[in-house]
């Protein structure tokens, strides 16, 4: 199966990309209409199965597009718009669907399974980089994903912050792998695992006898990552005066071996990380203000996994699968109310702690299921006994959250009416079960009036006979 993607904007394109090739899609990318006529054009792509065509385009509307006719496949209109004016008039001149941005990810993978063949299997792609833990719906996430579109295949430096645990290097490496460096080096340091007596020639190399125990030349970081991409991870804890080299050698393009006495010109795209503030730091003159505008140049911010907790369900799984396969063995089913803990653990370690406990749950669960208990013991509870009780609030906003996100925010009007609909009914039956179907107390606990109680019973098909 092959899709069209038609956007100028980089980011959407990323990340259309990404999903539609997890989904077994070959993906033609077309920043204009001139570009998407030419891929029409193209007889070896004469077998596009659907596309995807923003509104609003450098060299035209993607709507007066649609409407010539000459895209031959079910199409999907995309557009920032919310308006019922567009979502009408592009199911008017023949769009298959309207998909309003920001947009959730199972809406274009359920887009995508109405226009494959039956007799077509599903041929998933492995992401480039391995064990891609890069994923989520949430808000923050998709907002992230447009940022690194917009920017992978540029040499721009970018600065990563986050909290430990929470991806950074998987996203230095993610922008190296979609850039057009992706076949030479990437080269990863982490600053603050080793000693600052060290640090200098282990990024810039040093020649020999430059000192003591340099019994021979050797080629630094930056050197070994020419052509390609240099991450540094924490770089809030350089040491000042190296601090000061580093804004140098980003200044002139170049580096000197310690001990040496030329310069090598080099091209390098630098990355770089860290879980301080470095605005604190330079407050506090821990850190260079200029060298923080030099590596600030697009920051990118990774949000905490108890700030996404929606995503904490599909990385569970994910991971979950990927310890299984791992140790070559059947993963067990992750019930519920166990999904339902993980998501109300505050995860200080990030997904680096989720990944470390569904690990210790493929490996130590006794069942087939892991349960709410296993869970407990692997956070370290004793017990469901010491399992913090969720408040009748908190699993309110859990639920309504829920329900919001499989609404569709852009679709959530009229929302009282539709959460009355979902909460009433229960509410209802559990009340007409305490009281064994007596509609008098029914309507005495619950603080309505009997005919209330009686509109309401008949308005949700419930009948009161069942209960006595």
């Amino acid at each position: 199966m092959k899709a069209l993607v038609v956007d100028d904007d980089e980011g959407i394109g990323w990340i259309l990309d990404r999903v539609l090739q997890e989904e077994g899609l070959e993906v033609l990318l077309a920043g204009s209409i001139a570009e998407a006529r030419a891929f029409i054009a193209d007889k070896a792509h004469d077998d596009i199965n659907i596309a995807f065509l923003d509104v609003y385009l450098p060299d035209g509307n993607g709507m007066d597009f649609l409407a010539e006719g000459s895209l031959n496949m079910p199409v999907v209109m995309l557009t920032a718009e919310t308006t019922f004016g567009h979502a009408a008039e592009a199911y008017r001149i023949g769009a298959m669907e309207y998909l309003p941005k920001p947009f959730d990810l199972d809406e274009v993978r359920q887009l995508v399974q109405r226009v494959r063949p039956a007799t077509e299997p599903v041929q998933v792609k492995a992401s480039k980089t391995e064990d891609n833990l890069i994923i989520g719906r949430s808000q923050a996430m998709q907002q992230m994903f447009r940022t690194l579109g917009r920017v992978a295949e540029s040499d721009l430096t970018v600065l990563i912050t986050g909290e430990s645990g929470t991806g950074k290097e998987m996203v230095a490496r993610t922008l190296h792998d979609r850039s057009r460096r992706a076949d030479q080096p990437f080269i990863a340091i982490n600053t603050a695992a080793i000693p600052a007596e060290l640090l200098e020639s282990e990024l810039f190399g040093h020649e020999k006898g430059a000192f003591t125990g340099a019994d021979k030349a050797r080629t630094g970081r930056f050197e070994q990552a020419d052509g390609g991409t240099l991450f540094l991870d924490e770089i809030g804890d350089m040491p000042a005066a190296l601090q000061a080299k580093l804004l140098r050698v980003l200044e002139e393009g170049k580096v000197q071996r310690v001990g040496g006495n030329q310069s090598k010109v080099l091209n390098v795209r630098l990355l770089a990380a860290t879980h301080q503030n470095l605005l604190k730091n330079i407050a506090e003159g821990k850190f260079r203000e200029d060298l923080y505008y030099r590596l600030n140049v697009i920051p990118v911010q990774i949000p905490s996994l108890r700030d996404r907790r929606d995503d904490i369900p599909e990385l569970a799984h994910h991971l979950l699968d990927a310890a299984a396969e791992e140790l070559s063995m059947t993963a067990p089913i992750l019930l519920d109310d166990a999904v339902e803990l993980l998501s109300r653990h505050d995860w200080p370690g990030n997904v680096r702690e989720l990944k470390n406990v569904m690990r210790r749950l493929a490996v130590l669960t006794p069942g087939a299921s892991i349960t709410l208990s296993d869970v407990a013991l692997a956070l370290g509870n004793i017990g469901n006994s010491q399992v913090e009780e969720e408040t009748l609030a908190q699993a309110v906003t859990r639920c309504t959250r829920q329900y919001l996100h499989q609404l569709g925010y852009a679709q959530a009007t009229n929302l009282h009416a539709h959460l009355l609909e979902q909460v009433e009914p229960p509410l209802l039956l559990l009340a007409m079960e305490r009281c064994n179907g007596n509609q008098l107390k029914v309507a005495e606990m619950l603080g309505l009036n009997r005919n209330t109680v009686r509109k309401l019973l008949r308005k949700y098909d419930i009948d009161p006979q069942f209960f006595r």
